[in-house]
């Protein structure tokens, strides 16, 4: 009797609504016009996407050209990416007139960029239970960046 409720239990076991597994995203990020400080990226939802909150950060150490970011452990479903160039390691994007970036700025899908930033939907992108690589290109919206500090010791 005791393995037909055993059997009988883990027959049901499907049904019981297991949630999906994290997965891993990677982030490849374009465009980088410098080797110091970090590219910053964040994973958001729809009602996150465009505010500093997002559910998922992540900062990878700047590498003139292109910079990858790994996210672990992130909850399939939909989401946009956006990233910043930080070459002063301040945390934030800087703005000038009118709130424009002063750093290279990106956003998942290459979405365009309007007034306000681009929509959800045209940077949004599905995370399934295998993960995903996207890649993004920054964008310098005031022209060129300040000349980047050079990090100690790094080859001229």
């Amino acid at each position: 009797m005791r393995q037909r409720t055993i059997a009988a239990a883990l027959a049901l076991l499907p049904l019981a609504g297991i949630p999906a597994r994290a997965a891993d995203v990677e982030v490849t990020v374009t465009n980088v016009r410098g080797d110091v400080g970090h590219v910053r990226v964040d994973l958001c939802t729809q009602a996150k996407f465009l505010k500093s909150d997002c559910a998922y950060n992540g900062a990878a150490p700047a590498q003139q050209g292109e910079t990858m970011v790994t996210f672990t452990g992130v909850e399939p479903g939909k989401y946009a990416a956006q990233a910043f160039y930080d070459d002063t390691d301040a945390g934030k994007v800087h703005q000038g007139f009118l709130g424009i970036p002063r750093e290279g700025v990106g956003f998942s899908n290459d979405a365009g960029l309007r007034l306000g930033g681009p929509r959800f939907r045209d940077a949004a992108f599905a995370v399934p239970e295998g993960g995903a690589q996207i890649r993004l290109r920054l964008r310098y919206l005031l022209g060129s960046p300040r000349r980047p500090r050079r990090q100690p010791g790094a080859p001229q």
